[in-house]
């Protein structure tokens, strides 16, 4: 197998595939898991905390498709960090996202092997071996190249939204032949909105952060100027369409079983198949399979190519950065799947996703710092949204999970201190931009 170190990743993907991309790293562990938790958090007010993490969303997902138009690269914002900011920022930035996004993918994995396990009524104690076996066959599928992920991708979006269009539906009709119980709407429980609503959006707001997958393949895209703004808006648009609808006849439906079970916070109760019967419920549990596939085939993916970027400039052994023959970075998606398959093998969901909350915020804050330094003739997008983004980010960071919270300020010292280690005794990566 030839393989070189320098060359270019190929631009395959148009407007299509770039769309099917972002909704294929969108729509899973976000509408399958991550409404469950944050309604156990915040109740009704689930409701209101999926717009408003979409509005975030559009915040960041605006800088990100300027940044990614005017420098399209892989590496997402651990390239625009090193070019616009400071190479300190770059590297932050780059072990966040790889932290935050595997422990996302194995979330991922974890839930589909949960919902499978549900499906086909087998005990649970498969689980984290089903997980892992998912990470192991994704891995392999990427290696096999983008377009063909892409082509798997279409199969499995299209799966997805049928299923959530089956549960709107079905939820809809359900509600217009029942009484509506007034209880299922009383927010009173939850007097403290001002405490569990920023939380509950901080845990949401994860579930949009998808579009960050069309930046991440800024080098694999066509015409990327173009092509990566109205790729982020459809994506977004989409998804916060069908989140939210998701989540009022939901909520409208019974929205106390949507919930993780067990006190350790591990297993999940199928939360949208459990509010309705029969084969509509088998449809949703089938579209939940496809969805989790689908976000841990794109996380994957993307956090190939950042671990690529790295390589690249030595801020990770620069192995990384070979290519095989067809111009795939096979020993970075390799790498990859060993990293999320370990931390499949820990198995705690609840954790896991609020600590990849919290990191994924201070990376998307980098993404808005650096586009406020874009020059105005890449800009075309109001600065005013950069700005909301970059506050909304800093705010919501520091509402999620105590724990998560810790672990998240130690990743960033221990990077921090690594980096100076590494520029006093080692190798000094490359800091060029």
């Amino acid at each position: 197998m030839t393989s070189t170190s320098s060359g270019t990743l190929v631009r395959q993907l148009g407007l299509g595939g770039a769309v099917v991309t972002g909704l294929g790293s969108i729509l899973g562990t976000g509408v399958f898991v991550s409404i469950a938790i944050a309604a156990g958090e915040a109740g009704a007010w689930v409701m209101l905390a999926a717009p408003l993490a979409a509005l975030v969303a559009i915040g960041n997902g605006m800088s990100s498709a300027q940044l990614a138009a005017a420098h399209p690269v892989a590496g997402g914002t651990y390239e625009y960090g090193y070019r616009y900011l400071h190479p300190w920022a770059g590297h932050v930035a780059g072990v966040l996202f790889l932290t935050a996004k595997s422990a996302s993918a194995a979330t991922a994995a974890l839930g589909f092997a949960t919902y499978l396990l549900a499906l086909i009524g087998v005990d649970d104690g498969w689980r984290v071996p089903i997980a892992v076996a998912t990470v192991v066959a994704v891995t392999a599928l990427v290696i096999a190249g983008v377009r063909r992920t892409t082509t798997v991708n279409l199969v499995l979006v299209a799966l997805t939204i049928g299923a959530l269009l089956v549960f709107v539906v079905g939820g809809t009709v359900s509600l217009a032949t029942d009484d509506l119980d007034p209880a299922r709407l009383d927010m009173s429980g939850f007097a403290a909105w001002w405490r569990v609503l920023p939380e509950a959006t901080a845990l949401m707001f994860v579930a949009y952060t998808g579009y960050g997958r069309i930046a991440t393949l800024g080098e694999e895209v066509r015409d990327p100027r173009q092509t990566i703004p109205r790729a982020v808006i459809a994506t977004l648009a989409v998804s916060a369409l069908l989140y939210t609808s998701v989540a009022v006849v939901g909520w409208r439906l019974g929205g106390i079983e949507w919930r993780v079970d067990g006190a350790d916070g591990e297993r999940i109760n199928a939360p949208l198949a459990a509010l309705l019967d029969g084969p509509v419920a088998r449809v949703i549990e089938l579209g939940a399979l496809a969805a989790m596939v689908g976000v841990l085939l794109n996380l994957v993916l993307g956090l190939s190519r950042v671990w690529l970027a790295m390589g690249r400039r030595r801020d990770l052994p620069h192995a990384l950065a070979t290519l095989d023959d067809q111009q795939n970075p096979t020993l970075a998606v390799v790498v990859t799947g060993v990293v999320v398959g370990a931390i499949a093998l820990l198995g705690d969901l609840r954790l896991a996703w609020s600590f990849s909350a919290f990191t994924v915020l201070l990376y998307y804050a980098v993404t808005n710092a650096a586009a406020l330094r874009l020059p105005a003739a890449d800009r075309w997008a109001p600065r005013l949204l950069s700005w909301f983004g970059l506050a909304s980010c800093a705010f919501l960071a520091f509402w999620v999970d105590g724990r998560a919270l810790a672990m998240g300020a130690a990743l960033v010292t221990v990077t921090v201190l690594g980096r100076i280690a590494t520029q006093r005794f080692g190798a000094r990566p490359s800091d060029q931009r």
